[in-house]
């Protein structure tokens, strides 16, 4: 079993490197520390593709593979945490939604925006008493005037306050008990009724904004369900699956520049007259490093 990347998926690695590391890298402490979203990179990523990777050229996308789609939240995210996993969100959370379970009407409409990077999209499913346990989900929606009002809210929604459209669950079916009974519907951002809190303040990945998002009568038509009524437990599952993918990805970019970092590290400590990092137990620490590494 040959676990070599293409020599296409090893030039698309190298150009995501370079850009992460000559565009992103540089301020990405100093965005942590100020809590700075950086629009300016997000469209230097949206000119590279980078916000389509796995969707097809006809919506706007690269046309791109999983592995390609992995390698860039990967580079992105050795260069900057936050910018990773904002990439991740966007693509796994909010865009993989309307490519999974969108109508050909939907797709035409949200994917090319989304997928070329020029609005974000954002997932949101959490709340206070459903994280873990989703079926315990307390945003409704009910049908009226041939659309649904819904009512409710959500926490730690990735790029919340600054997406263009939101892909959100909420209970259609008061009777339903559990997981059963929730539906997907497609809010746009700005909309009569949706509203956000206070970002985050989080302990790292600061420059990623996580909002509270409150609904408050809002409006949509029957255009907006996303896949089938009272499908959502199930479709929101499968939207997962894929964005564990991406926030995997994610963490061996951020272990690599960790690694970098001690190395890097142990080649300018000096110590008895020379670098540590000729001492057998700092040698033993960096191979171990790159053994779980890989």
């Amino acid at each position: 079993m040959d676990f070599e990347l293409s020599d296409e998926h090893r030039l698309f690695r190298d150009t995501v490197r370079d850009f992460a590391d000559k565009e992103v890298a540089p301020g990405a402490l100093e965005r942590d520390k100020t809590h700075e979203f950086p629009h300016d990179l997000i469209d230097k990523m949206a000119s590279l593709g980078l916000l389509g990777v796995p969707f097809p050229e006809e919506y706007g996308g690269a046309g791109g593979d999983t592995i390609s789609y992995a390698i860039a939240v990967e580079e992105i995210s050795r260069g900057d945490g936050s910018l990773g996993l904002t990439l991740a969100a966007h693509t796994s959370l909010g865009a993989a939604p309307f490519y999974l379970f969108g109508t050909p009407e939907q797709k035409k409409k949200y994917l090319p925006p989304l997928a070329s990077g020029k609005m974000l999209g954002a997932f949101g499913l959490t709340e206070p008493h459903a994280g873990s346990d989703a079926g315990g989900t307390k945003t409704v929606a009910v049908r009226d005037n041939g659309g649904w009002v819904i009512n409710g809210s959500k926490l730690y929604m990735t790029s919340g306050r600054i997406c263009g459209a939101m892909v959100i669950t909420a209970k259609t079916d008061p009777k339903a008990t559990g997981s059963r009974g929730i539906t997907s519907f497609i809010i746009e951002n700005p909309t009569e009724g949706l509203t956000f809190g206070k970002d985050e303040d989080k302990m790292g990945l600061r420059s990623s904004i996580t909002s509270p998002v409150f609904f408050e009568n809002v409006r949509v038509p029957e255009e907006n369900v996303l896949g089938a009524e009272g499908e959502g437990f199930k479709e929101f599952l499968e939207i997962l699956d894929g964005g564990r993918i991406s926030i995997g990805a994610m963490a061996v970019g951020l272990a690599q520049a960790a690694l970098d970092a001690g190395l890097r590290y142990s080649n300018e400590r000096q110590q008895f007259g020379q670098p540590i990092s000729n001492f057998q137990a700092v040698q033993f620490m960096l191979a171990d490093m790159a053994t779980k590494l890989d």
